[in-house]
């Protein structure tokens, strides 16, 4: 049906006679001559349609925007000042010989070149915004990075293999998708949050090397960079420590950039443990473009008769840190107020501040309503810690060191971005050392920070039944210009290791071997050590095309609410079936 893609067309076709297919992207009439702008996934490309031949020429007066069309022609170059450097096809035309509708369009609901047009419309006419350029490019470089990282893992002897999309559900972790099955009346499936537990029984089974590009579903409250389903590259490998591995993917992602995006790596990328992280720059996912850090003034702060400061100071859970804000000074009080009303978002019950106007003028040169708590050692203490020039200010939190870490982390990240200090390019991190454990003061139990399957660190195994708070894991996190792209760990591959982190989880032994008993069992079988990580293909992607959302880098995305506006689902099921599955629907008690 066609020869060439449209946007593949270049000069060293002149003379040649081509049939292409595609949309019409535009039709102009200029004085007896008809241009159409034919567009395929590749490009666009200029066809012109001469009065000489009328039966044709009448068939192209007829064309109109997003018409199907076939048409046969020769190639020829542009008329002298006619190019268009900005397509591949910009010093050629084709001259149309034969001309075929295949399809009319009806007016569309939105124009494509339209940047004005909601989210709501674009995903419910989803097959239309697709058409758009910038979307077909980011879903080709979707399709590249793909094809990139199979080829790249499977040169290194790792195997595709498929696990199970309908499984158990797990305790730990987000809500799952439930599955209601029909053959086992009162029982569900889950859908997987991911191939975790397969793909360690595949190392088990002594398929030491792993891939899998798969479909996740997670029911959480949905973010920019979240779906109920999303796609993840996983990986495993058996016989192989953290430095061997990390080396290994991090070489991948080196090569990936590099490949896709002519962009360069360091080798090797950087390192940071989850403490320095945290402590310079109250987040697990640090995005170093951002050159702002936390600094921690509790020790100066504890003898203060400023309440607010002193107590968190002296709770060995409390935080009390300064952010310096170069040239902040320059901030409005209406500003400061709406940051005060940012951090609020994550806890934070005020933002005190002190703005240095002249540092060498020592009290007298700063401004600020919380001087008159702070004694002159403390204020030079501060002043000396962070490094404060004439025109800084500096912002505090005191509070939970989790509230302050959340409140400060999140301002660091939006000062950078609204005062214009983000610098370009990629800053990749591999984030480590992470705690095994952290405290839910909710349940009032320890939690996994990762995931109950972690390994602690050897020389910290005898602190899970002694200083669980103090025990790290052997887990990593690949992070690109602040965001977690990628998480893994070396795995627990020893039964009685295993039984015990879930017993500190307070998974009693029934529960444990209820919900996980297959895989205790296997584990009894000579498991190999084992580790991986799992990427976020759509994150990855998100990234390296430049999009704001995930939702921009899917197909067919779920909206924000975990809805389709293009086939309007979730929908409503017919009696008939809820009766094969024993399911009953139970409708909200009437209000008042």
């Amino acid at each position: 049906m066609r020869t060439h893609y449209c946007g593949l067309l270049n000069e060293q076709l002149d003379g040649q006679t081509v049939t292409l297919t595609g949309w019409v992207n535009r039709r102009r009439d200029h004085g007896g001559v008809i241009f159409v702008d034919l567009r395929d996934r590749e490009g666009i490309v200029q066809v012109v349609f001469d009065p000489d031949r009328p039966e044709m020429f009448a068939l192209a007066e007829q064309v109109r925007n997003e018409f199907v069309l076939r048409v046969t022609g020769r190639v020829r170059p542009r008329p002298a000042g006619t190019e268009n450097p900005n397509l591949v096809s910009g010093k050629i035309e084709v001259l149309g010989l034969e001309l075929a509708i295949l399809n009319r369009s009806e007016p569309l609901p939105f124009q494509l070149d339209d940047d004005a047009v909601g989210e709501d419309t674009r995903l419910r006419y989803r097959y239309i915004d697709l058409r758009r350029p910038e979307m077909q490019q980011r879903l080709r470089l979707r399709a590249k990075v793909s094809h990139f990282l199979r080829q790249h893992l499977e040169q290194h002897g790792f195997l595709d293999m498929e696990t199970p999309v309908l499984t158990r559900a797990t305790p730990e972790g987000a809500r799952d998708y439930l599955v209601p099955s029909r053959t086992h009346p009162g029982e569900f499936f889950a859908l997987p949050q991911s191939p975790q537990l397969f793909k360690q029984l595949l190392m088990v089974a002594g398929f030491d090397r792993y891939y899998q590009i798969t479909k996740c579903f997670r029911d959480e409250d949905l973010r920019a960079d979240r779906q109920p389903e999303f796609t993840q590259v996983d990986i495993e490998t058996s016989f192989m420590d953290e430095e061997a591995f990390m080396t290994l993917i991090e070489g991948m992602m080196r090569d990936l950039f590099r490949e896709v995006l002519g962009v360069a790596f360091p080798d090797p990328l950087p390192r940071m443990s989850w403490h320095e992280a945290m402590r310079r720059y109250a987040s697990d996912k640090p995005d170093l473009r951002i050159p702002l850090e936390l600094v921690d003034v509790a020790d100066l702060m504890a003898s203060v008769e400023f309440k607010v400061f002193s107590g968190p100071a002296a709770d060995p859970q409390g935080r009390v840190a300064a952010l310096r804000v170069p040239k902040g000074g320059e901030l409005s009080r209406s500003q400061i107020d709406d940051y005060t009303k940012y951090v609020a978002i994550f806890g934070a019950k005020g933002l005190a501040y002190i703005k240095v106007n002249d540092r060498a003028a020592g009290r007298d040169g700063l401004q600020s309503p919380i001087l008159k708590f702070l004694p002159d050692e403390a204020i030079n203490g501060i002043l000396e810690r962070t490094g404060a020039e004439d025109g800084d200010l500096i912002f505090f939190g005191a509070d939970k060191a989790k509230i302050v870490n959340d409140a400060l982390g999140n301002l660091r990240v939006k000062l950078g971005h609204d005062l214009g200090l983000v610098e370009a390019g990629w800053r990749p991190l591999w984030v480590v050392d992470f705690p095994m454990f952290e405290w839910d003061d909710r349940d009032n139990r320890w939690v996994a920070l990762h995931h109950p399957f972690t390994s602690p660190k050897l020389e910290h195994l005898g602190l899970l039944e002694t200083h669980p708070g103090a025990c790290l894991s052997r887990a990593y996190d690949f992070v690109l210009n602040g965001v977690e792209v990628g998480g893994g760990s070396m795995r627990i591959y020893q039964e009685e290791v295993q039984s015990k982190v879930f017993k500190l989880l307070g998974i009693g032994e029934e529960e444990a071997q209820e919900k996980f008993g297959f895989l205790l069992d296997a584990l009894k079988y000579g498991a190999p050590p084992h580790g991986g990580l799992a990427f976020g293909l759509d994150r990855l992607v998100m990234l390296m095309s430049g999009a704001g959302s995930i939702r921009e880098v899917i197909a067919f995305p779920k909206t924000q609410s975990a809805a389709c506006p293009l086939t309007d689902a979730p929908g409503a099921v017919d009696e008939r079936q809820l009766r094969e599955l024993g399911i009953r629907i139970r409708k909200p008690a009437a209000e008042g």
